[in-house]
């Protein structure tokens, strides 16, 4: 007997979604897809692993809301992967999902209309699409895991993943973690704790059982493997920054402590960038210059993560969607493309050199070393 005055009385309503393997065979991966996916994967993970010495880079949009801007963007960020490819390895960030702090747009999957209707079903096809196309292009995927459900419609064409502040305490996420086919990050809490990371870090590395879905839709119970390239991503918190040598020393013991082999993420936005578009750079170039400081490098440093699009800052989200100006985050602040162009450029120089602690400094409320003033004024002039 179906009783509706104890079940789901607070469900409006229950729309059917195509399974996984029906929305992969509406999308497929192509072979050159999969090719970059299956590539990225096993470059991220060597990195990681510190048996390639190259810089990893995960770059782009705060959130994807417009896949036309997106996928020009991925068309110029290959250039570059090409162009800087014996000293960095990037990955472009391509973020469909918006953990929010109380409300807002929670991203493209969710609300590909900007409009609050909701179409989950067209979101998904849309985010697989654009997922082939950056692929196709030679450029692998990263993006953030925030549903549990989605890495089924989507992490085929994922080469890099991330769990979030406000998630890596969930004991689903961490679950979820520990199955994922690719290498995955987890940040710091928003309030900077860096344990809770490392927690989560060690629970992913095991096996687990859980309830999820198949490649059919149906539930199931999962039993996984465990991720043992799971590792952490610092990306500051309210009480300040925590890419510095204290901060980033602090963790590698933490992460010691815990039996796991260091590999670290500096997330250069966020609380390590305090919101603000021009900080990124900085944060990039210290992270750098700590890695390859010839007196005490901090090899662990395996890589970082900058939020940039086509224009600089960002916008509110409008009435009618048409307003919005292409090419500009209705999210987080970004850098724009001039500005990530000339830091990378800065970047791979730094790569190829050796520095000792006291030729670079970049002050902890500075965004920009003093080398790199000059580049940052030819960007904004080229502009």
């Amino acid at each position: 007997m179906n009783d509706n005055r104890i079940r789901d009385v607070r469900i409006l309503e229950a729309q059917t979604l195509l399974s996984p393997e029906q929305m992969a065979a509406a999308y497929p991966a192509t072979d050159k897809a999969a090719g970059t996916v299956l590539a990225g994967r096993e470059e991220v993970q060597r990195i990681l692993r510190r048996e390639d010495d190259r810089f990893l880079v995960i770059v782009g949009p705060c959130s994807i809301h417009e896949p036309d801007s997106a996928l020009e963007y991925a068309r110029r960020l290959a250039e570059l992967r090409t162009k800087y490819a014996d000293r960095m390895c990037i990955v472009m960030r391509v973020y469909f999902e918006k953990p929010r702090t109380t409300i807002g747009w929670r991203g493209l999957i969710v609300d590909p209309g900007i409009d609050g209707t909701s179409d989950i079903s067209r979101g998904l096809k849309m985010a697989r699409e654009l997922l082939i196309q950056v692929n196709e292009i030679g450029l692998p995927a990263g993006s953030e895991m925030l549903d549990p459900i989605v890495p089924q419609y989507t992490s085929d064409l994922v080469s890099w993943a991330s769990i979030g502040a406000r998630t890596t305490e969930s004991q689903t996420h961490r679950e979820m973690a520990s199955g994922l086919s690719m290498p995955v990050g987890f940040k710091n809490a928003t309030d900077g704790d860096v344990q809770i990371a490392v927690n989560a870090i060690v629970s992913s590395r095991h096996s687990h059982s859980f309830i999820g879905i198949n490649r059919d839709g149906a539930a199931c119970i999962m039993q996984t493997l465990g991720n043992l390239d799971s590792h952490l991503i610092l990306r500051g918190g309210k009480n300040g920054t925590n890419y510095d040598r204290d901060s980033v020393a602090a963790s590698i013991s933490a992460l010691k402590k815990a039996g796991i082999r260091p590999s670290i993420i500096v997330d250069c936005s966020h609380g390590n960038s305090q919101k603000m578009p021009e900080n990124p750079i900085g944060v990039l170039l210290e992270t750098i210059r700590l890695r390859t400081d010839a007196d005490n490098p901090l090899l662990p440093l395996c890589g970082c993560m900058i939020e940039s699009y086509l224009e600089t800052g960002c916008q509110p989200i409008t009435a009618d969607p048409s307003d919005l100006k292409y090419g500009l985050s209705i999210t987080d602040p970004c850098l724009g493309w001039d500005m990530t162009a000339s830091a990378l450029a800065e970047a791979y120089k730094l790569l190829g050199e050796k520095h000792h602690s006291t030729e670079i400094h970049v002050d902890s409320c500075s965004p920009v070393p003093r080398r790199f003033d000059r580049n940052l004024s030819a960007a904004k002039e080229e502009k």
